[in-house]
C-alpha cells in the first residue's frame, strides 16, 4: 500500500490497517485524525508523537495485542532457526537450545506475575539468547521504569509494522 492509498482509505478501512500495527484505540484513534500524512516521515513521526501522549491504560490494551511467549512449544517453533528469525541479519548463529527455551518460557511467566503484563520487546534481528538476557536484565527493573521500557519497544513494533503496511 502506498501513502497515499492509506491517507485515501475510509476511517474504518484505516482503522483496520492501523490497528494491524498497534491495537490500542487511542493510537489508532489518534492516526485516523492525523491523516492525510504529507509524507512517510510524518507518518512515522506522528505515530510516535501520539503514542508518547497515550495513558499507561492504552499502553497496556497495545500490549494485549501481542502473542503471550510462554509455551515452551511455541518457543521451540519460533527460535527453531534463528537465521530465519532474524531474517538474515545474523550471520552464524546456531538454534536455540533447549535450556534457552525454557529459560525463556519461565522468565516470561515470572516477568507477566511481577509487572502484569507480558514482556514486550522488539525482537527484530535478536537470537533467543539476547533475548533471554533482556527479559532477565529487565525483570530487576521497578514497575515505572519498566512501562516506560515496554512502550519504547512497543514504539518500535509499531514503526516496524507501519513500514511493512507501506511496503506491501
Amino acid at each position: 500500500m502506498t501513502l497515499n492509498e492509506l491517507n485515501q482509505l475510509d476511517p474504518q478501512a484505516a482503522a483496520t490497517c492501523f490497528r494491524q500495527c498497534c491495537v490500542s484505540e487511542a493510537w489508532v484513534q489518534g492516526m485516523l485524525q492525523a491523516r492525510p500524512f504529507s509524507s512517510e516521515a510524518s507518518l512515522f513521526a506522528e505515530a510516535s508523537r501520539i503514542w508518547a501522549g497515550l495513558e499507561r491504560n492504552d499502553y497496556l490494551q497495545a500490549f494485549e495485542g501481542h502473542p503471550k511467549i510462554g509455551d515452551v512449544s511455541s518457543l521451540r517453533a519460533k527460535y527453531a532457526d534463528t537465521k530465519a528469525l532474524a531474517a538474515g541479519e545474523q550471520s552464524s548463529v546456531d538454534s536455540a537450545n533447549e535450556a534457552t527455551i525454557n529459560a525463556l518460557a519461565e522468565g516470561n511467566q515470572q516477568y507477566e506475575a511481577r509487572f502484569g503484563y507480558i514482556f514486550i520487546v522488539c525482537a527484530t534481528g535478536k537470537s533467543a539468547e539476547e533475548m533471554l538476557a533482556l527479559l532477565t536484565e529487565r525483570l530487576h527493573n521497578d514497575t515505572e521504569t519498566e512501562i516506560h521500557l515496554a512502550a519504547a519497544e512497543q514504539n518500535k513494533i509499531t514503526q516496524i509494522r507501519l513500514q511493512k503496511l507501506l511496503q506491501n
